[in-house]
């Protein structure tokens, strides 16, 4: 058996410790801790210093860590808010967001670029829910209608294009019906698994189990859902698909059976972000960057000319839907919502990965993808922030000669929109 080194993943290590260290020191600095993670790797990686390369310890962690990272983005969707008005609205603008996707994906096509019309419309749909929950709750909006309604719509471009990456793209399967009967298959097999569990889990008796192990050294709690999320991840690779559809509903699931309902042990979500972020999740960041090949983007003048034009792509087809939430809540916040839509990383540079491996995108192609998206998490969540008004703020008055109908909301909602902020 060949010897392993440590010595890359120790560098990554310090590079993880110093992100935040450095975020702290300068608190204006208004650029996400992933974001600068992945520029890190880019900068001590072969691209660059070469301190680092994806030999197999940093391949294994990083793959870890992707999927620790989509587990807690499945954790952090209420599948419930989608249900509301706010759903149906958010829903509405999505569907928006699909049809831009699909009209950018063919003009990138028709204009030379090397990627499939189908890929580059999903990758264009998505949003990075991780990016903005942090900044809402920051700003103390994420209970608010605004908030509640930038997270459904974040939500929805989560799980749809997270499904159709791994329908489209990552299935082994070599035609249409036999990736839809895999599909049909894995999810009628995780929801009979989600059935039984949520059966167990309403026993008096596992709660009181779970409780008294969770803080001892058993962390009863803790090694189930993290065994849980590697099972569906096996489950969703048996089934000929990528392993974070099945990390992705591993998340949705103990969201539903062990925090919906009830009141959540205190630390047991502190406890899988303090795994997740403490170490895994940064590490697949910071390797991100690590097998980022600057050099042939920047060889490339055609490739690079694909970065703005890939981030003007993202603001429209994620941020023009977005005004459709104006009769709710103002033009001025709708357009603050618009730019948080607009914002992807992990989506981006997962489907870079796979669309890379299945031939779906040039490795150029994907690598100004990524640029994009670095580009986008970077940019507009500030931007965002600072459109906000400040103070409080009533609803908004619907626009004059706007279709009633669309405008009119329960007087629930209409109460809490007074609430903004």
């Amino acid at each position: 058996m060949p010897a392993l080194s440590f010595d890359g993943l120790l560098v990554i290590a310090l590079v993880a410790v110093a992100v935040p260290v450095l975020l702290a020191l300068v608190p204006r600095l208004p650029v996400p801790g992933a974001v600068l993670e992945v520029v890190a790797g880019i900068l001590v990686g072969p691209s660059v210093l070469g301190w680092v390369h994806l030999d197999a310890p940093v391949r294994v962690v990083s793959d870890l860590g992707l999927g620790m990272l989509l587990f807690l983005a499945g954790l952090e969707i209420d599948v419930g808010g989608l249900r509301g008005p706010l759903g149906r609205l958010a829903g509405r603008a999505f569907g928006i967001s699909v049809l831009l996707g699909l009209a950018c994906g063919y003009a990138f096509s028709l204009a030379g670029v090397h990627g499939k019309p189908v890929f580059l419309a999903v990758v264009l749909t998505s949003t990075s829910a991780g990016l903005l929950l942090p900044l809402l709750k920051d700003a103390g909006l994420h209970r608010a209608p605004f908030g509640q309604l930038v997270l459904a719509g974040a939500a929805l471009a989560e799980v749809v294009p997270v499904m159709m990456l791994s329908l489209l793209f990552s299935a082994t399967s070599s035609t249409s019906a036999g990736r839809v009967s895999s599909l049909v298959a894995l999810l009628a097999v995780l929801a009979a698994i989600g059935l039984a569990l949520g059966r167990v889990r309403n026993l008096a008796a596992l709660d009181r189990l779970l409780d008294r192990l969770e803080d001892h050294s058993a962390q009863l709690r803790l090694r189930a859902a993290l065994t849980l999320t590697l099972a569906f991840a096996v489950l969703a690779e048996r089934f000929g698909f990528a392993s974070i559809l099945g990390a992705f509903a591993a998340g949705l699931l103990v969201r539903t059976i062990d925090l919906t309902g009830r009141t959540p042990h205190p630390q047991f979500q502190v406890k899988l972000e303090g795994i997740g972020f403490g170490f895994l999740i940064p590490v697949f960041f910071i390797a991100t960057g690590v097998q980022f090949d600057v050099r042939a983007l920047v060889s490339n003048p055609a490739a690079l000319a694909e970065v703005p034009l890939f981030l003007l792509a993202l603001l429209v087809v994620r941020g023009v839907p977005a005004l459709a939430y104006g009769r709710l809540i103002g033009k001025r916040r709708a357009s603050s919502a618009g730019l948080m839509q607009a914002a992807t990383l992990t989506f981006v540079i997962v489907a870079s990965q796979i669309g890379t491996a299945s031939g779906q995108i040039s490795r150029t192609t994907g690598a100004a993808l990524l640029a994009a998206g670095l580009l986008s998490a970077a940019l507009f969540p500030a931007l965002a922030v600072k459109l906000l008004p400040a103070g409080p703020a009533g609803p908004a008055e619907p626009a004059q000669g706007a279709d009633q109908s669309a405008a009119r909301v329960p007087a629930l909602l209409g109460r809490r929109t007074r609430e903004f902020l």
